[in-house]
């Protein structure tokens, strides 16, 4: 009961330090709040922690040849990564708050593409899971002895803790959402979008760097 009780505590931290991070997809999840309300950011959040969910697998059990695949190609990802971000940041550059709101029924269908969108731009950071991997080691996350149990409740614990992360950020901005009005929103759509460019641009640079230094 006790080594449950420790896997759970430690699963339920991982989740957290790993969505924790204001990363592309932690910016996109605030600025879906702002624009659409708590629940679309919900959905961001939901996304990218089964994204999470997937490379906390790929560690726990072990799959070397993912692995060794990302170590070979790391770079090629980065840069792929990088593009598919830059993508992401243009299309919240170019959102409209007012066409948001006046959208605010078709809710569903909204949902999950955020959603899908969300999960998607986690799963193209591959890199991730050298995340985990540190994690897992420093925490002694899953010993040699780890049963069935405690694999369950350690992966139960990891998403749990990812999607409290989500829960909280988006339920501090949702109290500041009224705060803004259309222009406002259209500022925040416009800097978020330029940051997730920048960031994108640093990633596509530094992985051309590093291509450079292999030739």
């Amino acid at each position: 009961m006790e080594i449950l009780i420790d896997t759970a505590i430690k699963g339920f931290i991982i989740g957290v330090f790993v969505s924790a991070p204001m990363g592309p997809v932690g910016v996109l999840c605030i600025q879906r709040t702002l624009n659409k309300g708590r629940v679309s950011g919900l959905y961001t959040g939901v996304g990218a922690a089964i994204s999470d969910l997937l490379y906390a697998l790929l560690t726990g059990f072990g799959m070397s040849m993912v692995i060794d695949f990302i170590e070979t190609n790391a770079i090629l990802i980065k840069i792929i990564g990088s593009i598919v971000l830059a993508g992401f940041g243009l299309y919240v550059y170019r959102q409209n708050p007012a066409k948001n709101l006046r959208q605010k029924g078709q809710t569903s269908n909204s949902n999950m593409q955020d959603l899908i969108t969300a999960f998607f731009l986690t799963f193209s950071n591959p890199l991730i899971l050298f995340l985990f991997i540190g994690l897992f080691a420093r925490l002694n996350f899953f010993l040699p002895e780890s049963s069935l149990p405690d694999y369950i409740v350690g992966y139960i614990a990891i998403i749990a803790g990812a999607l409290s992360w989500w829960f909280t950020i988006t339920y501090f901005i949702n109290k500041v959402r009224t705060k803004f009005n259309i222009r406002s929103l259209w500022i925040v759509n416009r800097g978020i979008g330029t940051l997730i460019l920048i960031l994108s641009a640093i990633g596509f640079v530094t992985g051309l760097i590093e291509i450079s230094k292999i030739w």
